[in-house]
């Protein structure tokens, strides 16, 4: 292994864990990437994704030959005050679990835990499409719909760890068409989640025209001239608008953060700020909205930096026992 003065040299860990994939980066002392990995979730296998999580951690220090010292991991979820289990989590085999406790343990050694948008968001406010901004509101529009809150680098977390929690709001001015809207993971129907989302733009398109097809696909139909796609990207741009509206209304960010598979949508960035402005409670609207400048490795990025003393506040940290 690389060695200072004699011992091994640290790296910071980041893990991203995904529906689809678990993301891991080693960072180096002053940030930059000295190693990142993706491999597939094992969808519904707790244990599995623990396993997963460890190999991926030794991976990541057999190819830096460095240590890492530390850990911190973004899970699309929270861990609950009140319980100390996971909850709200769209991997739902993770529900309910004690995953921070149970991940020390398989590492051995200490982990922090923060919900994936709020990496997300303290990646993008430290030096990516946030930098330099007082409040920025970051959203992932991927297999699920989350967002995250950063005030003055900070993540919010909230006293209950559901600040952000945007996509489990009902999709505001509902049209008749759109009620009571699909039904939620979370036991709920209409949430923002089932309509702007991935998946959920692919069930939305599916339910118009009884097409099969992606979010991708979607688009790439649209841009070659699809009327039947290009009425689901407006329908999108529309909920989305409404959506995030509801943000400025209530916190007025200085800046809007997409990632996520979404987020890589050119028309969004051009399309948005005024189907944003149509329903915001303002003479004018200049909130910028901008893509993640780190992609879809911000997430990653973010929990390779919860160990900064001033993310330190909001993530939780777990010992193993």
């Amino acid at each position: 292994m690389n060695r200072i003065n004699g011992t091994p040299s640290a790296i910071r860990i980041g893990i991203d864990l995904g529906g689809t994939k678990i993301e891991g980066i080693a960072l180096g002392p002053g940030g930059e990437e000295r190693a990142r990995f993706r491999v597939p979730t094992p969808r519904g296998d707790y244990g599995g994704t623990l396993r997963t999580i460890a190999a991926l951690v030794a991976r990541l220090e057999e190819e830096t030959g460095a240590v890492g010292a530390t850990v911190g991991v973004g899970i699309p979820g929270a861990i609950s005050p009140a319980t100390g289990l996971v909850k709200n989590a769209n991997s739902t085999w993770l529900i309910g679990k004690p995953f921070d406790r149970d991940l020390a343990d398989a590492l051995k050694r200490p982990v922090r835990i923060e919900n994936d948008a709020n990496c997300l968001a303290v990646s993008e406010a430290a030096d990516g499409a946030g930098a330099g901004c007082g409040v920025v509101f970051a959203a992932i529009l991927g297999t699920g719909c989350g967002a995250g809150i950063v005030v003055d680098g900070r993540p919010l977390g909230g006293r209950n760890a559901i600040g952000g929690e945007w996509g489990h709001n009902p999709l505001p001015w509902p049209t008749d068409e759109e009620r009571p809207g699909p039904a939620c993971y979370c036991g709920k129907a209409g949430c923002l989640e089932t309509f702007v989302s991935g998946p959920a733009v692919a069930a939305d398109h599916r339910r118009a025209t009884g097409e099969d097809r992606t979010a991708e696909a979607i688009a790439a139909l649209a841009e070659s001239g699809d009327a039947a796609a290009r009425a689901t990207l407006d329908r999108l741009v529309d909920r989305l608008g409404r959506g995030l509206a509801g943000v400025v209304n209530i916190l007025d960010p200085d800046v809007i953060v997409l990632g996520g598979g979404l987020s890589n949508l050119e028309f969004l960035y051009t399309a948005l700020p005024p189907a944003i402005a149509r329903w915001s409670f303002s003479d004018s609207l200049d909130t910028p909205i901008r893509r993640a400048v780190h992609g879809d490795s911000s997430g990653v990025r973010g929990a390779a930096w919860l160990w900064r003393p001033e993310e330190a506040i909001s993530a939780r940290t777990c010992i193993p026992g």
